[in-house]
C-alpha cells in the first residue's frame, strides 16, 4: 500500500504532550477522546494521540527520569505502564484503548522513541522472529540527548529489520492509526537518522494496517524534503513549539523554507498547538499550569498561518476545559475548508510588518492571509495586483465573518498588533 494514502489530508487530531508531558493516564485520554467525538469529529478532527513514556509507570511531568526501569514484554518491546493504563493489564497493550477510541469512531495514536530499549540491550533480550538479540542490534553509540529509555538500532545488523517489523506487527495488532517517532528527524548530535526511518518505513509497509508516519523533533533539514515525502507523511519543521511570540514569529520564515512541498500523504508539520489549557503537568515551554500566553490576535495568527500552510493541526490542550473561543478556533468551517482544499499556499509579500500568504481553492477562490507582525495595530492599502486578486470582487474575512475592503484598485486592512486578516475571495 502507497503510504501516502494513509494522510491524504493533512491530520487534525490532540496529542497529549502540551497538557500532561509524559504524565498522561488512560483516563485522561479517554476524556479527551470523548470531548473530541461530542464536538469536534465532525469537524475533521480524528487523532488521539498518547505521547511520551507511556512505558513509564512513574513519569510525573514533561521532565524525564533518567534510567529508570521501563515496562516491556519478552520480546524488547516497551509496554503500556499498567499502573496508568489499567486496560493494558493480562498483555493486552493499547488493544482495549485503541478499540474504545475507535468505537467513537475517531482514530488512535502513540509516541515512541527511535531505537531499542537500553535495559533490553544490557539484558541481551531476544527479538521476534530471530536470533538476534536487542544487544546485537543496538548501536550504543548512538542515543537520544535528552532522554535515557533507548539506544539507536544499527541498521546495517542482522536482525535490525526484524525488530522494528516486530515493533509494528505489535501496533498493527492493539489498532494503532498513527505513529509519532522522536529523536530522528534531527538531532543535536546527529545527522537526520535515515536508516532507521527506512527500517520504520518498511515495517509499516508489512504490517498490514495503515498508519500515519509523523517523525520528530525538528527543524527536519529542508535538503531531505524528497527522502521525507517518500517514507514519512509528516515531519516537524521546527523544534518544540510552545505559546511564546519569537517562536510563532521564527514560524514565517520556516513555512517559507517549506512553502511547496506539502501534497496529499506529506505534511510539513509546524507541532501542536498550545492552546487553551496547557501545562498541566508538562513544564516544557518556560511555563507551567496555564491557559496560553498568547493573545487572542496571536492564536488567530498561528491558526492561520498553520492553515493555510496546511500544517496539521495537533491541539496540545485539554479539551475538556476549552470555552467558547478556544473551541471557536478548532471548529470554524470556511478556515478548515481552506486547509483541507487549497492548494499553492506561498509568501506573496514581505514588506515591513506585513507578511502576505496566499494559496487558491478549488473552485478559484482565492485565500489571502495579511499578517501584522509588528507591535503596533497598522492599516494596510494593498493593491490588488500586488496582491494577485484582479477581478475579484467579493471578500470574506474568516474570522469575523465581516466583508472585505475591496476598492477598485486596493484591499484595506486594519490589522492589529501580531495579528491577522484572513479572507476568501470569490
Amino acid at each position: 500500500m502507497d503510504h501516502k494514502l494513509s494522510a491524504p489530508l493533512p491530520p487534525l487530531g490532540w496529542n497529549s504532550w502540551d497538557c500532561y508531558g509524559a504524565a498522561v493516564t488512560e483516563e485522561e485520554v479517554r476524556g479527551n477522546a470523548e470531548y473530541m467525538a461530542r464536538h469536534l469529529k465532525e469537524f475533521g478532527w480524528q487523532y488521539v494521540t498518547v505521547d511520551i513514556q507511556w512505558y513509564e509507570p512513574y513519569a510525573n511531568s514533561s521532565q524525564y527520569r533518567p534510567f529508570v526501569p521501563l515496562i516491556m514484554d519478552e520480546h524488547s518491546r516497551l509496554m503500556p505502564a499498567e499502573n496508568r493504563f489499567p486496560s493494558a493489564a493480562g498483555g493486552r497493550g493499547f488493544k482495549p484503548l485503541a478499540d474504545y477510541v475507535h468505537g467513537l469512531g475517531l482514530k488512535f495514536g502513540i509516541h515512541i522513541m527511535r531505537g531499542v530499549p537500553r535495559q533490553a540491550v544490557h539484558a541481551a533480550s531476544p527479538i521476534l522472529k530471530t536470533s538476534a538479540t536487542a544487544r546485537d542490534i543496538a548501536h550504543p553509540n548512538s542515543i537520544c540527548p535528552w532522554n535515557t529509555d533507548m539506544y539507536g538500532v544499527d541498521a546495517s545488523k542482522e536482525g535490525a529489520q526484524a525488530y522494528y517489523d516486530s515493533l509494528f506487527e505489535l501496533y498493527a495488532q492493539w489498532g494503532v492509526d498513527l505513529v509519532k517517532v522522536d529523536d530522528i528527524a534531527a538531532s543535536r548530535l546527529y545527522d537526520t537518522h535515515q536508516p532507521e526511518i527506512e527500517l520504520i518505513s518498511r515495517a509499516i509497509k508489512r504490517c498490514g494496517r495503515p498508519m500515519v508516519l509523523s517523525l520528530s523533533p525538528g527543524p527536519a533539514p529542508i535538503e531531505y524534503a524528497d527522502f521525507f515525502a517518500e517514507h514519512a507523511n509528516m515531519w516537524r519543521v521546527t523544534d518544540d513549539f510552545w505559546d511564546l511570540w519569537p517562536l510563532l514569529l521564527d514560524m514565517f520564515d520556516r513555512c517559507r523554507t517549506w512553502q511547496g512541498v506539502p501534497q496529499p500523504g506529506c505534511w510539513p508539520d509546524c507541532d501542536m498547538l498550545p492552546l487553551g489549557h496547557i501545562g498541566i503537568r508538562s513544564v516544557d515551554g518556560g511555563g507551567s499550569d496555564r491557559w496560553t500566553r498568547f493573545t487572542r490576535d496571536e492564536q488567530l495568527t498561528m491558526m492561520s498561518l498553520w492553515s493555510i500552510f496546511r500544517s496539521p493541526l495537533i491541539f496540545g490542550g485539554e479539551l475538556r476545559d476549552c470555552d467558547d473561543w478556544t473551541l471557536s478556533l478548532l471548529t470554524n468551517r470556511d478556515v478548515l475548508r481552506m486547509h483541507r482544499e487549497s492548494r499553492g499556499a506561498r509568501e506573496a509579500l514581505r514588506e515591513g510588518d506585513l507578511i502576505l500568504w496566499t494559496a487558491e481553492g478549488p473552485d478559484k477562490e482565492r485565500y489571502a492571509a495579511l499578517f501584522n507582525i509588528g507591535d503596533e495595530a497598522r492599516s494596510f492599502d494593498l493593491g490588488l495586483e500586488q496582491a494577485g486578486l484582479q477581478g475579484y470582487q467579493d471578500g470574506l474575512e474568516l474570522w469575523s465573518g465581516a466583508s472585505a475592503a475591496l476598492s477598485e484598485d486596493a484591499l484595506r486592512a486594519e490589522v492589529p498588533p501580531h495579528g491577522v486578516r484572513l479572507y476568501r475571495f470569490s
